[in-house]
């Protein structure tokens, strides 16, 4: 029988997670592929840890020493940071490798040139495991982009964010308490900057674009929020009014123009995302033929994780190389149409009564100095830059409030 020979780069929680996974499930990868997965390398970086590798391994830090192997079919990139990723992959595609990645912060720089080259040397990419873990958003906007057109993408992208925001809520703990609860766990790092401040949801999300609509937006004009401004108190307000706070990023074609952002907003129980708690993870899809979809899983760990770049392996050794699933701009979506900017609803904490901007014609006291708005985003952003102190978020999907608010005559 025919073996297909692999090459891990990185032996953390994916790389050794994927090397598990193929020894427990080598039966049902020969029956799917009619071929032997056999794992021929290991890139490391520490040759004195003890690792739990068979001797028919080559285990090495030297990438050069893996690129010169007699028969390498496919290498799988399970290592942080951009570089030397980058280069590692490119060399790669160059011999004639089919590529794997679950590094979303490099493929988010460097994706497009990948596939490109990949089409080049008739090579497939897979790279499930960059967005959302176990859940495979990537094989499903894959085949919705046969007849589908995606009009819109909103996520919960990270793990760690989704659950300091459910351990605040339920646990009635506030951010500091919530994030050492998560490093305690595992969920977060020491530096937990690339999550709750939304990096790593933002890498995320670009790949979601440009898989989506065939494009990105200028990086510097997407809103990027992080939830450390989120305290107690406006977990405990929201909570009051049916709503949840979720770090939702967010895609969609508004006319000519790509939109996104990735930032805190208010869901109430009727929206998909309202009931996505812990570590979970969570992508809702609307296109114009099936409507919204909603798919939902464990968004990190070392399995989890190990099943999405198990599927890629599947897929890169089946499918031809020119599919690679991605739509150039001109084969986009069809846009949503929106005449100027629409009126949203915000959550408005921080505003005396006699501040109130005339132009926001539509505004509710709650309580104290909370209030609910219905208002274009400029007018709000007005509003804020006249008081410093104040906060505002929006509040997504159909919303009333439950308790009798005070209507304000202007």
């Amino acid at each position: 029988m025919s073996v297909i020979k692999v090459a891990i780069l990185g032996f953390g929680t994916v790389g050794e997670g994927f090397y598990r996974t193929i020894q427990s499930h080598a039966e049902e990868l020969t029956a799917v592929l009619g071929k032997k997965v056999e794992v021929a390398a290991i890139l490391i970086k520490n040759k004195q840890k003890k690792r739990d590798i068979s001797k028919d391994v080559l285990v090495t830090t030297e990438f050069a020493e893996i690129l010169n192997l007699p028969q390498l079919d496919v290498v799988v990139e399970a290592i942080v940071d951009k570089d030397p990723t980058y280069i590692f992959l490119k060399k790669a595609i160059e011999r004639g490798c089919h590529i794997i990645t679950a590094n979303k912060e490099m493929f988010a720089h460097y994706g497009e040139e990948l596939l490109e080259l990949a089409k080049k040397h008739h090579v497939s990419v897979g790279y499930e495991a960059t967005v959302a873990g176990g859940i495979p958003v990537i094989q499903t906007l894959r085949q919705l982009l046969n007849v589908n057109r995606v009009q819109q993408v909103q996520g919960i992208l990270n793990g760690t964010s989704n659950f300091i925001l459910t351990e605040m809520r339920e646990k009635k703990l506030s951010f500091a308490q919530a994030l050492r609860a998560a490093q305690e766990k595992g969920f977060a790092e020491a530096n937990p900057t690339n999550d709750v401040e939304g990096f790593d949801a933002f890498y995320k999300a670009m790949i979601l674009s440009r898989l989506a609509f065939g494009e990105e937006p200028n990086w510097h004009s997407v809103e990027r929020m992080g939830i450390t401004s989120i305290t107690s108190e406006l977990i405990h307000t929201a909570e009051r009014l049916g709503l949840r706070f979720k770090h939702i990023a967010s895609i969609k074609k508004l006319s000519h123009q790509l939109k996104a952002s990735v930032k805190p907003v208010l869901v109430g129980n009727e929206h998909p995302l309202y009931h996505v708690e812990g570590v979970q993870n969570a992508v809702n899809i609307s296109s114009d033929i099936v409507g919204q979809i909603t798919l939902q899983g464990p968004g990190a760990g070392m399995f989890p994780t190990a099943s999405a770049v198990i599927e890629d392996l599947v897929y890169v050794c089946q499918n031809r190389p020119e599919s690679q699933g991605i739509l150039s701009s001109s084969e986009t979506n069809t846009a949503i149409q929106e005449q100027g900017q629409q009126e949203e609803t915000w959550l408005i904490v921080g505003l005396q009564k006699n501040a109130i901007d005339p132009s926001i014609k539509e505004i509710e006291h709650v309580e104290d100095e909370t209030w609910v708005a219905k208002a274009k985003k400029e007018e709000i952003e007005e509003l804020a830059r006249k008081h410093q102190d104040l906060l505002y978020f929006q509040i997504i999907g159909a919303f009333e409030i439950e308790q009798k608010p005070t209507k304000i005559a202007l």
